[in-house]
């Protein structure tokens, strides 16, 4: 069976934005104008559609990206809602790594923002076409140029100006089209259903004029038939003119702007005509192209190509899972080409696995459409797929294809954690497997020496939520420890030596014997393994074994047990015995000898570095900056925006436990702080010193 809606009507799009931008409240009145929903859901009221979760209700902020799909004149649009707190940053990359195009939001007080800046650059990393909407134009302070400047000038992207807002603050009541040149005001007592147009207001006339004129040059710059048209001063048309936005928002060349107040109703309509008109559909895109592995890359292979038909094999790619009280295990797929069908047999390639189909789903928030069969550009939810994991792909067997995965940030922080009562365990064990396979940045991990289950995440409000989730969705009370920082250790200096591994216990002994090199690599370079054995000194099969013993030494690091990064580790010399020696005796003579020499290469501990910003009032400036030095923080930059002081620092997250509670204090509840993770740095001498003295107290280093 075909798809009812032709692929270049299908629009996939997410809204992406800092907390607090409106992100939901835009995706309410998205879903009320597309007439999938009869009354308007408001997060204050913890009623929003969008917002499902308890958690969600409750603090009037987005966890999960949750997926709907809605139709606008003709389209067929699906709409996953992600999270605007940097805790929640997976869900943002994963909706990203799958999507076409994207609505970046923008408070029209509080401009580009921390985290608006930084799900930019992961839009941009994986190549997402966007169109701007600065939301809140209703808000004192409102100023839509400041947006637009602060996109261009932060963001360095190319904004355009698609429309300039009539009025600001109390006095915003619509927009101008810079297209129609035509005023457009929204029907208040319809709750913006119905849109008004009528003339520019006079006051007006010359500021559209010049907008529009911008608009022209702008899109003439990227087309060379208008850049013709427009040098010998013929007039160019609307007709000639959306087509060319269309073309230069897709290449990423232009930054299409709107701007509207969602809350009260107005520019959403705006915006959606924008998603329609200039957002990539799947055709618009490159074909999906495969990933080769090193021997396939060595023997000349050509890699994969999908195109985005049902014609081609069918290919998907598994970017979100969630436990589902009622289906069981919901794995989301983004479908690149060919159709599934429900109880269809596939192969899940990066695991290697053959799987069935249970059902299909189209998402509407928390509730579900069963589907027959799912085509090219659908976003589906599928059960039956329980071995799945985040950034697999699912295919059929006969056309194997590898997509490429999604990478997520390490954790940065952990706590302890052990049921209330014995009879808990094994749903706290059940809860939490199910929670880490929804969550990538959710590691559960079991510390043998002190027998603690160790939970660990990208903030305390995450791993607050997840203890949350437990406690209702899985009936666990469970006990947490205090949080603890993800340090690092790393070596300074480049060290080389050997060990010997000799053990006789009659019969049979065990002989092993490898010469290692250790030398630090840049931060973030992550470990490499060189095996530079000449002569057969150890044979090729014993060799697996050394770089097993080198990954499982750096897990737990010999100078305060934390993990080891970024090094470089190469065995270049050894020994073996033609009885005694076996893979065993080689991976513990390399997990020996890294010990030895990471010791004597100057070892030092790394802890993350967090990007932290602070809004307040002038009036706190000296007690804020005094606190953020006081916890070890080096403040960057000051400026001003919208009345207020902006604070800039970064600061190690060991300082910033509680930090709210602090910033709500000095501010007498009028300052307000985010924190994004920047890099892992040094830890002072006098820190490390007392890190480990604690470390040995509570009997995690022997």
């Amino acid at each position: 069976m075909a798809s009812s809606i032709s692929l270049d009507k299908v629009r996939n799009i997410g809204i992406m934005a800092h907390i607090d931008a409106g992100k939901t409240t835009t995706s309410e009145r998205i879903l009320y104008y597309c007439g999938e929903s009869h009354k308007l859901g408001e997060v204050h009221d913890g009623a929003a559609t969008m917002d499902f979760m308890d958690q969600e209700k409750e603090r009037g902020i987005t966890i999960g990206s949750a997926a709907t799909t809605a139709f606008w004149k003709g389209h067929q649009i699906t709409l996953i809602d992600t999270p605007g707190h940097v805790d929640f940053t997976a869900e943002v990359e994963r909706s990203l790594r799958v999507l076409d195009g994207a609505v970046a939001l923008f408070c029209a007080v509080g401009g580009v923002q921390p985290q608006s800046e930084q799900v930019w650059r992961q839009s941009e990393r994986y190549e997402v076409p966007k169109i701007a909407f600065v939301n809140k134009m209703d808000r004192i302070g409102a100023d839509f140029f400041s947006v637009v400047d602060s996109v261009r000038s932060v963001l360095k992207a190319n904004p355009v100006p698609m429309v300039i807002p009539i009025g600001a603050s109390d006095t915003f009541r619509g927009v101008v089209d810079l297209l129609s040149m035509k005023a457009l005001t929204f029907d208040e007592e319809s709750q913006g259903l119905k849109v008004i147009e009528s003339e520019i207001p006079a006051e007006l006339r010359e500021e559209a004029e010049k907008w529009r004129q911008n608009l022209i040059e702008k899109i003439a710059e990227t087309d060379d038939a208008l850049l013709e048209k427009f040098f010998a001063g013929e007039e160019i048309t609307v007709e000639e003119l959306i087509p060319a936005i269309r073309k230069a928002t897709i290449a990423r060349t232009i930054v299409p702007v709107l701007c509207g107040t969602a809350f009260k109703n107005k520019g959403v309509q705006t915006l959606l005509d924008a998603v329609v008109n200039y957002l990539p559909s799947p055709l618009d895109l490159p074909n999906v192209v495969g990933t080769l592995t090193e021997a396939e890359v060595e023997a000349g292979a050509e890699p994969p190509v999908r195109r985005p038909s049902d014609d081609d094999p069918f290919t998907a790619l598994a970017f979100k899972i969630v436990a589902d009280k009622h289906m069981g295990k919901l794995v989301y797929l983004r479908i690149y080409s060919g159709t599934l069908e429900t109880g269809a047999t596939v192969w899940n390639s990066t695991r290697e696995q053959v799987q069935r189909v249970g059902r299909i789903v189209r998402m509407h928030a928390n509730k579900q459409e069963s589907l027959e069969s799912a085509h090219a550009g659908d976003i589906v939810a599928v059960v039956g797929l329980s071995r799945t994991r985040t950034g697999d792909t699912i295919c059929m067997k006969e056309n194997p294809i590898v997509l490429e995965s999604i990478d997520f940030p390490t954790p940065v922080i952990s706590i302890s954690i052990k049921p209330a009562s014995r009879n808990d365990n094994e749903k706290l064990i059940k809860g939490l497997q199910a929670l880490s396979d929804e969550d990538p940045t959710f590691v559960v991990s079991f510390d043998e020496e002190t027998e603690e289950t160790i939970i660990s995440g990208m903030g305390e409000l995450h791993l607050e939520i997840i203890v949350d989730r437990l406690k209702r969705e899985f009936g666990v009370e469970a006990a947490v420890g205090r949080p603890e920082v993800a340090y690092r250790e790393t070596a300074t200096i480049m060290r080389e030596g050997d060990y010997k591994h000799v053990k006789q216990s009659g019969g049979s002994g065990q002989y092993g014997h490898v010469y290692l090199r250790l030398e630090p690599q840049e931060p973030g370079k992550g470990f490499a393994f060189v095996n530079d054995i000449k002569g057969g000194a150890i044979p090729g099969e014993y060799i697996p074994a050394v770089e097993k013993g080198v990954i499982a030494a750096m897990a737990k690091g010999p100078y305060a047990a934390y993990p080891v990064v970024d090094m470089k580790v190469t065995v270049y010399d050894g020994t073996y015995h033609e009885v005694d020696s076996s893979a065993i005796a080689f991976e513990l003579a390399a997990r020996q000898c890294f010990k030895k020499l990471m010791l004597e290469a100057h070892p030092q501990l790394l802890e993350p570095i967090m990007a932290v910003e602070v809004t307040l009032p002038e009036d706190y400036l000296g007690a804020v900056t005094g606190s953020i030095c006081q916890r070890r923080g080096r403040i960057e930059q000051m400026h001003d925006k919208a009345g207020m002081k902006i604070v800039s620092a970064l600061v190690p997250l060991s300082e910033m436990f509680g930090y709210s509670n602090t910033v709500r204090t000095l501010t007498q509840g009028r300052g307000s702080f985010t924190m994004i993770f920047e890099r892992y740095e040094a830890v002072p001498f006098i820190i490390t010193e007392q890190i480990i003295a604690k470390r040995k107290e509570t009997g995690k280093i022997r």
